[in-house]
């Protein structure tokens, strides 16, 4: 098995951890290789998937982490996490503490799955797709980091200054969305935003994407999304502007944003998002690019070890 490791991102703490990880996995007659290239990482770990031999793929750190190596590795390649980035919203949506102990169990006795994955353009996603205001706020927490070699994981503080600064200059563009399908199993025609038929192209000034539900902050978009139906989770507001914003983030805290008539959702396999203006947009946290963006559903791409169920 191999275990993937940055050590420029990785604090001293992360890497105690992962000792402890390779001790525990060797008493369960495991043979870890900790490395730390992603090239290596990648060409190891697709040697040993192709010959029978790779029982998993530890990546050290969170969502963007578990993307990357999805993103260099062949479909198929069982994935698990030690988390140690700021939100680990797939090792919390997959049930998988912090400890090294609770890793290695997953890794000795846990089962795999499969679940969905998405394609931005040619990137793989893993969660989720955002698009306007917070991929403007990724944007300018990348680019701080960037400009200011900053290493490490982002923190929650990381995001006050860029968050701010949104507020003051961004302006909402008009984001045009196309789809070939829409679904929206069992919805109640007594919601205003839940429409039987959408327009194509529906213009929305934001725009979430799903796979699974999560989204930082505890913040529940389409809680209802299930992450191996084969389709995407759309959620898009239709008005621009702080004061909305705030609207939409408190009904969305409320579970009742769904009620709104200007929200729209509802689920698709594929769609094409487009705008006149730059408009960026993000993957699982991480800045994917700017518009247009070509997205589809990979069903069944992710392979990814569950905690073993408790027999006590």
């Amino acid at each position: 098995m191999v275990i993937s490791v940055n050590p420029i991102a990785g604090s001293r703490c992360s890497l105690a951890r992962v000792d402890r990880l390779v001790e525990l996995l060797k008493t369960h007659d495991l043979e870890p290789e900790v490395l730390t290239d992603l090239e290596v990482v990648a060409q190891k770990t697709n040697e040993l998937h192709q010959t029978g031999d790779l029982r998993a793929l530890v990546a050290v750190g969170g969502d963007g982490t578990a993307q990357e190596l999805v993103n260099r590795t062949q479909p198929g390649v069982p994935i698990t996490l030690l988390p140690s980035g700021n939100e680990n919203l797939l090792a919390k949506y997959l049930g998988i503490g912090r400890s090294p102990e609770d890793v290695a169990r997953v890794v000795a006795f846990g089962k795999p799955i499969q679940l969905d994955a998405s394609r931005a353009n040619d990137r793989v996603f893993l969660l989720m797709l955002g698009v306007g205001f917070d991929a403007e706020v990724v944007r300018r927490v990348h680019d701080w980091r960037t400009n200011h070699r900053q290493t490490g994981h982002v923190r929650s503080r990381n995001y006050i200054k860029p968050i701010l600064s949104s507020i003051r200059t961004y302006q909402y563009p008009e984001i045009r969305i196309e789809h070939d399908d829409y679904f929206l199993p069992g919805a109640d025609d007594s919601l205003p935003g839940m429409q039987m038929s959408l327009p194509s192209p529906l213009a929305a000034r934001w725009l979430f994407v799903f796979n699974l539900p999560c989204y930082g902050g505890g913040m529940q978009f389409t809680p209802n999304a299930v992450g191996s139906d084969g389709q995407l989770d759309v959620c898009a507001f239709r008005r621009g502007s702080l004061w909305h914003g705030l609207r939409y983030a408190g009904a969305v805290y409320c579970g009742r944003h769904q009620r709104l008539a200007d929200c729209i959702s509802g689920r698709v396999r594929r769609m094409r998002i487009a705008a006149d203006d730059e408009v960026p947009y993000q993957l699982d946290g991480d800045p994917g690019g700017t518009l247009p963006v070509e997205v589809e559903v990979l069903p069944g791409r992710l392979t990814v070890l569950t905690p073993p169920v408790s027999t006590e």
